[in-house]
């Protein structure tokens, strides 16, 4: 029997015996879920503990994913359950993280044209699209692995403390800065602003990365998040996008 263990605005997850089955809804298109696909595919090519890909098909016009079922609790589960372990968890968070970062993976989207691509699709003034997508041109082009969406619920810690990583689905190579302001910007969103700094703080130590320049990125990566903001998270959005000259 399938088992719901996800509902998202526009897909369903299913857990079957040992696979997890991604369930889209009609608004997604074949490009859009084969591009998934396929970014899991080469990221499984890697060192990475990853889940592994089964088959993409297609049953009464909808399209899912099936990947291997990953045994364990999510890191940020844990974090909530072992409060006094969360620093250690922070720490291997952005070990990983660092990891990733330092991961070639080829034949990825680049995440510049990601972010434009998201942006275009906002409502924003015409003028500020134009501003944001020429601060994006500006930044540093480097070619690092960005998962996208690297938060702790996108870890799977099993029962021999092995840190998987899914959801490829926004994976790209780019600026690694930019994939940090999206998870601190997550932390800001969905946990607290001290746990926020916190992790900044120390991936910032660890890689000398000024905390400037990753803050720089803010206002890009919340107007790349605003078509896909839950409501209560728009105004919170808006505020950092028009906070972008006094970064």
């Amino acid at each position: 029997m399938k088992k719901i263990i996800g509902v998202r605005i526009d897909k369903t997850i299913y857990k079957d015996e040992n696979k997890v089955i991604k369930c889209f809804d009609n608004n997604y298109t074949k490009a859009q879920v084969l591009n998934e696909a396929l970014n899991q595919a080469r990221v499984e090519e890697t060192n990475l503990l990853v889940p592994k890909l089964i088959s993409t098909t297609n049953k009464d016009g909808k399209w899912m994913i099936e990947y291997e079922y990953i045994e364990g609790k999510t890191l940020e589960c844990l974090m909530v359950e072992n409060k006094d372990k969360f620093d250690e968890y922070l720490e291997n968070f952005i070990n990983l993280q660092i990891r990733v970062h330092n991961t070639e993976v080829l034949m990825l989207n680049k995440l510049k044209d990601k972010l434009n691509y998201k942006i275009e699709q906002t409502n924003l003034l015409a003028t500020l699209r134009y501003e944001i997508r020429s601060r994006i041109e500006a930044m540093p082009k480097h070619n690092k692995l960005c998962h996208g969406d690297y938060n702790p619920s996108n870890i799977i810690v099993n029962d021999n403390n092995e840190y998987y990583i899914i959801d490829w689905a926004h994976a790209a190579t780019g600026n690694a800065s930019a994939d940090v302001a999206f998870t601190y910007l997550e932390f800001m969103i969905n946990y607290d602003q001290e746990k926020a700094d916190k992790y900044l703080r120390v991936f910032c130590n660890k890689t000398k990365t000024d905390e400037l320049y990753i803050k720089s990125w803010l206002p890009i990566v919340a107007a790349a998040r605003l078509n896909k903001a839950k409501r209560n998270e728009v105004d919170y959005l808006m505020a950092i996008i028009g906070s972008r000259n006094s970064l």
